[in-house]
């Protein structure tokens, strides 16, 4: 791999904030050029990379140890919310389609990589509204009902809720059964949203307030900032983006780290527009994407 070390730039120019994470190096990974490239995921173990494009179609994976990229599918859409078991062996993508009457649907598809063997998880919908995987099985809720499939040798019970979108409001599943969650009011726009790895917390962000956490009972909502594409890193840590645009252009961005009780720390230098972080804990792993279509890795520690 290419490394491009700036761990001592990086020290300087975070000397005056709160240290979340020490940031050791970032690295530029040597992937194929592709100016429509963006980061959809980074496996748990920080092994590999999913490659999609800015309009989120098909994926690739990218081995990190042997730079090696495989195609695994063309998929529209495959690259929105991509999933990955914790073994690392399987993939959950969506797949969209269009109807006659121009009407787009989503399946649910799963991918074995070490087989290539392909599994329909759910039938084109048009009321998909949220999928997670938990250990070894993938939870999907496909108009306000929850289904569980076995992705691996053998599955895990589901116990943490799922959380989802409908209509623009947050919505959990427990015990088979959907509900409006929204913790913030149902005046507003969610998106981004996640459990905890913990499976205590629920992570989410409002559009044009930012991003909260609170307990699954809707319970001490905690503002994080105006922090972007929130991501667990672990569950007291979450890594996101503080982005600046024009209108039409991203004019500057950052992936920062932020703890529950708010101390932040940016993690990448103004030299780089750095955007939509996805974290592996495991092996103190930070991927995140530029416009330009390159990817980098922070490699941290706690």
């Amino acid at each position: 791999m290419k490394k491009v070390f700036l761990a001592l730039a990086l020290c300087a120019s975070f000397s005056g904030f709160a240290q979340v994470l020490k940031v050791t190096s970032v690295e530029k990974v040597n992937t194929p050029a592709n100016p429509m490239a963006t980061v959809a995921a980074i496996s748990p173990k920080g092994d590999y990379l999913l490659l999609s494009t800015s309009g989120n179609q098909g994926l690739t994976k990218f081995d990190l140890n042997t730079n090696q990229a495989t195609k695994i599918t063309d998929a529209a859409g495959a690259g929105f919310d991509v999933q990955v078991s914790q073994d690392g062996n399987t993939v959950v993508y969506r797949e969209n389609s269009y109807t006659a009457n121009h009407l787009r649907k989503v399946a649910l598809k799963s991918i074995n990589l070490t087989s290539g063997e392909v599994a329909n998880l759910v039938a084109p919908t048009r009321d998909l509204q949220g999928v997670a995987v938990q250990g070894a099985t993938a939870l999907a809720v496909n108009k306000g009902k929850l289904s569980a499939k076995a992705i691996g040798a053998s599955a895990t019970k589901a116990t943490a809720p799922v959380l989802s979108i409908s209509n623009r409001q947050l919505m959990i599943t427990r015990n088979g059964k959907t509900s409006v969650f929204s913790p913030n009011g149902q005046n507003f726009s969610y998106i981004w949203q996640s459990v905890s790895p913990d499976g205590k917390k629920a992570l989410y962000f409002v559009c044009g307030v930012g991003a909260f956490v609170c307990d699954l009972d809707g319970n001490n909502v905690k503002s994080l900032g105006l922090v972007r594409a929130p991501q667990w890193y672990d569950n007291n840590t979450v890594v996101g983006m503080q982005d600046v645009d024009n209108g039409e252009f991203i004019l500057s961005s950052k992936i920062v780290a932020v703890t529950l009780d708010g101390t932040m720390q940016t993690l990448t230098g103004d030299d780089t527009i750095a955007m939509y972080p996805y974290a592996s804990a495991a092996s103190g792993k930070i991927a995140f994407s530029t416009p330009a279509g390159e990817a980098y890795i922070i490699n941290v520690a706690k």
